[in-house]
C-alpha cells in the first residue's frame, strides 16, 4: 500500500475513512512547496474541520510538466486499456457510496439523500464514458470525384485544465476527467476551495484503480485567477473547461484566445420553468419543488423564474406553498434534511441581499424570507412574488433557495418571458398536450428543456446551453469530442 503522507479522517455514520490532503502530482500526494494550506469549512456549523495543501504558482507548473510528460504515452494507450481504466474507476466510486456522501454533505451541506444521487450520477459519466472509447473509430471513404480516399481520425487534443465548482462538486469532476481520459487527454485539475475534500478523494481513487502517473494531477489552490492565468498562458496546455459563472468564464475565454486553446465553457443560468394553461398543477408543484429547492436552489439549472399562466396560477401557488412548507432545514448528514446550508456566509449573504432588493422593487413574501439565526449559513426556504419581470432578481441567478413567481397572460407570454434573458442553459415546462409541448420547446432559447419532469441531467445526454450560459457540451454521445482533434487525411491509392 501506498503510504500517503497527508490526510484528514472523516467519522460518519457508517465509520471513519481518511481522504488525502496534499497536491496530487505525477502520481504522488505531496504538500505545497510553500506549505500553505487552505482551511474546508463546515457550513452547517461555520467551523473549520479539515485543511488542504494550497498550490503555488510552482506546483502548477509542476503539474502542468507532468501533465504533459505523460500526453503522448497516455493518448496512444490502447481505447480497450483506457475503457477498462474508467470502468475499475466507476466501480471503486460506487463501492465508496458511502464515503463520498458524507464528505459532500460534510463540506458543502448538500442533503444524504441527494449526496448519495449524485455519486451514482457522478459514477455513471465514468462507465458512460468507457463505453464510448472504443467508438471513436473515425471514418474511411472515396472523395466524390474518385481519385482518393477520405479519411478522418480523432486525436487527443492535449493537456487540459479542469476547474470544477463546488455545488456539485463530484459530478462536475467525473464529467469532465471520464471524457478527457477517454479521449486521450491527460488532466490538470482544480477543484473549488470551499469542496476540495470530494475530489482529493475521487483523485485517491483514480490513483488506486491504476490511472498512470502524469495522467491525473490536481492543484487546490486559493489563487485560481493567478494559477489559471500561469497556466493558459503555457502554449503546452490545449484545452480548458470551466464550470461556474459567466463573468469568470468570460475571463477565461478572453486568456483562451491568446493561444487559441479548445475551451468548454458551462456557465451561468437563470432557468425559466413554465406552467402552461393545460398543466396539471399539481405535478408541476411538485416538479418545481424539486427544480428550485434541490442543492438548496445552489445550482445552475435551478428554477430561477417560476413563470405560471394565469388562470391555473392560483391553485399552482397553492398546492406549491403546501410542499415548500414540508421542506425540513438541516446539516447534511442530519437524518430527515432535505434542504441544507447555504455553502458560506458569502454565498448567504450574496441571496439575502438579492431578497432585500426584491422586496424593496415591490415583492410579496409567501413564505419564509429570513436567514436562520445560530451556527452555520442557514436560509428559509422563500417564495416571493409581486416583481416584475425586469426587476433585479430576475436578471439575476439567485442560487439559493428563494422562488420567485411570475404570471403569464397566456402562454406565449410564458415563453417570451422565458425568453427574455442574457442565459439559455435550460428551461421547464409543463403541459399535457404534446404538440404544445414540442412547439413551446422549440421556440424557448435554451439548450435543453424539460418537458413534464425536473431533473434532466443525465450521462448519456448533452448538457450546455447557449447564449451567455456558455460553449460546448458535456456527457452525452458528443462529450468525448470536446476533448479530440478530429484529423483529416488525403490518400492517393
Amino acid at each position: 500500500m501506498v503510504e500517503i503522507p497527508s490526510t484528514t479522517k472523516l467519522t460518519a455514520d457508517h465509520g471513519t475513512f481518511s481522504i488525502p490532503t496534499g497536491l496530487f502530482l505525477n502520481g504522488e500526494w505531496r504538500p505545497a512547496q510553500d506549505g500553505a494550506v487552505i482551511p474546508v469549512v463546515n457550513p452547517a456549523t461555520g467551523e473549520e474541520f479539515a485543511a488542504v495543501s494550497d498550490a503555488s504558482l510552482k506546483d502548477a507548473a509542476d503539474a502542468l510538466d507532468a501533465a504533459s510528460a505523460a500526453q503522448e504515452p497516455w493518448g496512444l494507450t490502447k481505447p480497450r486499456v483506457r475503457a477498462e481504466l474508467l470502468r475499475k474507476a466507476f466501480d471503486a466510486v460506487i463501492a465508496r457510496t458511502d464515503d463520498f456522501a458524507w464528505t459532500m454533505a460534510t463540506e458543502m451541506g448538500k442533503p444524504l439523500a441527494e449526496a448519495r444521487g449524485e455519486v451514482a450520477y457522478a459514477a455513471e459519466f465514468l462507465r458512460w464514458f468507457s463505453e464510448q472509447v472504443p467508438s471513436q473509430t473515425g471514418n474511411y471513404g472515396p472523395a466524390p470525384d474518385g481519385d482518393y480516399r477520405i479519411i478522418t481520425t480523432y486525436q487527443p487534443v492535449g493537456p487540459s485544465l479542469l476547474i470544477t465548482p463546488w455545488n456539485f462538486p463530484l459530478a462536475m469532476g467525473t464529467r469532465k476527467v471520464g471524457a478527457a481520459l477517454a479521449a486521450g487527454c491527460t488532466v490538470i485539475i482544480k477543484p473549488a476551495s470551499q469542496t476540495p475534500l470530494t475530489m482529493h478523494l475521487f483523485v485517491e481513487v483514480l490513483r488506486s484503480v491504476g490511472i498512470p502517473d502524469g495522467v491525473v494531477n490536481l492543484v487546490t489552490t486559493s489563487k485560481s485567477g493567478a494559477q489559471s492565468s500561469a497556466l493558459m498562458s503555457d502554449r503546452r496546455l490545449r484545452k480548458v473547461s470551466f464550470t461556474g459563472s459567466t463573468g469568470v468564464g468570460t475571463a477565461l475565454l478572453k486568456q483562451a484566445a491568446d493561444n487559441v486553446m479548445a475551451s468548454s465553457m458551462e456557465l451561468g443560468g437563470n432557468g425559466p420553468f413554465l406552467v402552461l394553461s393545460d398543466a396539471d398543477v399539481d405535478a408541476a408543484a411538485e416538479g418545481a419543488v424539486t427544480a428550485k429547492f434541490r442543492n438548496a436552489g445552489q445550482a445552475c439549472v435551478a428554477a430561477n423564474r417560476i413563470i405560471v399562466h394565469k388562470d391555473v396560477l392560483p391553485a399552482f401557488r397553492e398546492s406549491f406553498l403546501k410542499r415548500v412548507a414540508e421542506l425540513r432545514v438541516g446539516a447534511g448528514t442530519a437524518a430527515g434534511t432535505t434542504v441544507g446550508p447555504l455553502v458560506d456566509g458569502k454565498q448567504r449573504d450574496s441571496v439575502l441581499k438579492l431578497l432585500e432588493t426584491a422586496k424593496g422593487e415591490g415583492a410579496n413574501v409567501l413564505a419564509g424570507g429570513h436567514a436562520i439565526e445560530g451556527e452555520g449559513f442557514f436560509m428559509e426556504p422563500t417564495v416571493i412574488d409581486g416583481v416584475a419581470p425586469g426587476s433585479t432578481i430576475a436578471r439575476a441567478e439567485i442560487f439559493g433557495p428563494v422562488a420567485v413567481l411570475y404570471a403569464a397572460d397566456s402562454d406565449d407570454d410564458a415563453i417570451d418571458m422565458a425568453n427574455d434573458t442574457e442565459y439559455g442553459l435550460v428551461a421547464y415546462l409543463y403541459t399535457q398536450n404534446l404538440s404544445k409541448a414540442m412547439r413551446a420547446a422549440e421556440r424557448l432559447e435554451t439548450g435543453m428543456v424539460g418537458i413534464n419532469r425536473a431533473i434532466i441531467s443525465e450521462a448519456a445526454s448533452p448538457f450546455g446551453g447557449i447564449k451567455s450560459s456558455g460553449l460546448g457540451r458535456e456527457g452525452g454521445p458528443t462529450g468525448i469530442e470536446e476533448y479530440q482533434d478530429m484529423k483529416y487525411i488525403a490518400l492517393t491509392l
